[in-house]
């Protein structure tokens, strides 16, 4: 299998309407994706709500995940956590449950300073033992991970492998590719302009509703069909534009049932949940762009 690249979901978690994990919805979701062509799973990230789920809800979507991929794809898994140690258990249990990676935010309610941070992320790769990646999401950490601190990362840290970048700064992208890291954009309207800086691939939500619109960027460039490419970035773009005019993360999971004719739930609080008119409009808009996989309700 190809190293770490090209189109990685960051999958939502299904749920009942009390809350509880949909698992069976969750396995639907990664083989319609895995069905579509995509590379690997950036899962329990930030779409996937982890740091609204318990531990022990974390572990079984890291087992759920693996046991439904059979080696399939790359399963990237988020482990990071407010403490280090609690962020080190979940690392641990991710490399016994069969993930290929773990990725992780920085510490984001007590933030140590570089080397508090440096130190946080050597002790969970060494837990897990496995690639290690920084998720770089300072809208939501406050903590930024810049090149200076990267570099400092490269010199402690053997694991680390790459990160999601979810900054602003498309900048960044071309400089930590040039230090050598598999750097994924986290932006889904931004996958070719970051491609062609040397970025990865791709990881974000958007994907996981229509990852077809993903792969099928990342197939016409490689094939260096930038015309190709242009159209499906438009057509990404297009889905990514409805569903943050929609809210985000609660029409995400609208949408995304609505595709596959799965209960997924609202998102956990202290998220919000898609209003009656959002998710109407989310349901029309997968069937508007021929996303849907299962016909719509009479």
């Amino acid at each position: 299998m190809p190293d770490f690249e090209g189109v990685v979901p960051a999958i939502i978690t299904p749920m009942f309407a009390d809350g509880e994990i949909n698992e069976e919805g969750f396995r639907a979701v990664m083989e319609d994706n895995i069905q579509a062509g995509v590379h690997g799973f950036w899962t329990a990230g930030g779409t996937g709500e982890s740091v609204l789920l318990t531990d022990d809800e974390n572990h079984r979507i890291a087992r759920a995940a693996v046991d439904q991929n059979q080696g399939r794809t790359k399963i990237i898994m988020h482990v990071g956590a407010q403490t280090t140690v609690r962020a080190a258990r979940n690392a641990e249990h991710a490399a016994r449950a069969g993930a290929d990676a773990v990725c992780a935010v920085p510490p984001f309610f007590v933030r140590p300073g570089d080397g508090g941070i440096v130190d946080y992320y050597k002790t969970v790769a060494e837990a897990a033992d496995l690639p290690l990646f920084v998720y770089n999401l300072p809208q939501a950490t406050g903590v930024n991970i810049t090149p200076d601190l990267m570099r400092q990362l490269q010199d402690n840290v053997p694991h680390l492998t790459g990160l999601k970048h979810s900054a602003p700064d498309i900048n960044d992208v071309y400089n930590f590719a040039q230090m050598g890291l598999r750097v994924f954009t986290g932006m889904g309207r931004m996958m070719l302009p970051a491609l062609t800086i040397g970025a990865a691939g791709c990881v974000d939500g958007p994907p996981c509703l229509a990852p077809e619109l993903w792969v099928a960027i990342w197939e016409a460039y490689n094939a260096r069909d930038l015309d190709r490419a242009e159209e499906a970035q438009a057509k990404a773009s297009e889905v990514m534009d409805f569903l943050i005019d929609l809210g985000y993360i609660g029409a995400l999971k609208t949408a995304v049932g609505e595709r596959l004719g799965i209960e997924t739930g609202d998102p956990r609080p202290p998220n919000l949940g898609a209003t009656p008119e959002q998710k109407v409009a989310a349901r029309e808009a997968v069937h508007r762009l021929g996303l849907a996989k299962v016909a719509k309700a009479a």
